[in-house]
């Protein structure tokens, strides 16, 4: 989750001086456009290092803001800096926000956006220099949620989507030619790795704690006025199934049903939107289940460090506070498991 740059923030863009002994440069490709979702334009960036390789592994990152605001564009220090540092090809992806449609977007929308995008990357990602068969996924708060969803639940696919007893995900975006069965089938969404910065990963209890009323700031910041994440007629006390089928901690597998990709994840010790107290819970019913997962809380840090510039009212710079943990603990990771 992000906090409002309009509302509560000032932003400083002052990503100078990460030179390396070893760097590439970057070519970026902007806003491409990678399918429409009821009207919704979806859009990606593409970040490439300039090398002589013809196949670099790639990370697709997701972007935070509590599923109600920003974009894409928040990421793009983070994107800068992987390919710029590590070789990567970057896919900074954009998915539909709860407000977008005329704020009647739905959760597992968003989702099967999330799950649409990963698979337009894997079909298209060899034209930009990536080698689909080394993706890993990377996302911040809510992009953190997004990015275990993907692990958690992306075999969970159904034709017929989000609705009656199987409550499955349609991606947006489907290969040329096969169903959602036939990728679920597949293993279409398996990754090789996962970076999950301060995740979120239980929308059913957010939705008990007030999630979906006024008292979510988001909501204010958003502009919109606060409703169900599946709009009307679906409610957290009616249809718990619901919610727990877009929350990570209820779709875990365990290590002999499924092996999920190796997870590091990480969080400030001062952050409060998502607790060191929560991730650490997390990690731990990962472990219950034989999933390996590794997680380091940085002291000092308070929530959204990754973002690009600086938050104020966190006191918050990806230079002082993200940079770190890119050449200490992410890029380490990505090189170990891609």
């Amino acid at each position: 989750m992000k906090y409002a740059i309009s509302l509560l923030m000032a932003w400083s863009f002052t990503c100078s001086g990460l030179a390396a002994a070893d760097t590439y440069t970057v070519k970026k490709h902007n806003d491409i456009h990678w399918a429409d979702a009821d009207g919704k334009a979806l859009k990606l960036d593409i970040y490439t290092p300039e090398t002589d390789a013809k196949a670099r592994p790639v990370v697709v990152i997701y972007h935070g803001g509590g599923w109600l605001i920003n974009d894409e564009s928040v990421m793009d220090a983070m994107s800068q800096y992987l390919t710029e540092h590590g070789g990567y090809v970057v896919a900074n992806m954009n998915y539909r926000l709860l407000t977008d449609n005329g704020n009647t977007t739905t959760m597992n929308e968003i989702v099967e956006d999330v799950f649409g995008g990963l698979l337009w990357v894997k079909a298209h990602i060899a034209d930009y220099g990536g080698d689909p068969n080394r993706v890993a996924i990377t996302g911040d708060s809510a992009g953190g949620h997004l990015t275990s969803m993907i692990l958690t639940a992306g075999r969970n696919l159904e034709s017929d989507g989000f609705a009656g007893d199987s409550l499955g995900f349609n991606p947006t975006w489907l290969p040329e030619g096969k169903t959602a069965e036939q990728v679920a089938a597949e293993d279409g969404l398996k990754v090789q790795a996962a970076v999950v910065s301060y995740g979120a990963f239980d929308l059913h209890a957010a939705a008990k704690g007030g999630f979906e009323s006024s008292q979510n700031m988001f909501w204010q910041f958003a502009n919109a006025e606060a409703r169900g994440i599946f709009g009307n007629g679906i409610t957290v006390e009616v249809n718990p199934d619901y919610y727990k089928a877009v929350s990570p901690l209820y779709n875990i597998p365990s290590s002999g049903e499924y092996q999920l990709a190796p997870q590091f994840h990480h969080v400030g010790s001062m952050d409060t939107t998502t607790p060191p107290k929560a991730v650490n819970a997390y990690v731990d019913t990962l472990h219950a289940a034989g999933q390996p997962a590794t997680i380091k809380v940085y002291e000092g840090n308070n929530h959204a460090y990754m973002d690009t510039g600086c938050i104020e009212v966190l006191d918050s710079c990806f230079d002082t506070h993200a940079v770190p943990v890119l050449n200490n603990d992410i890029l380490p990771f990505l090189r170990e498991h891609l």
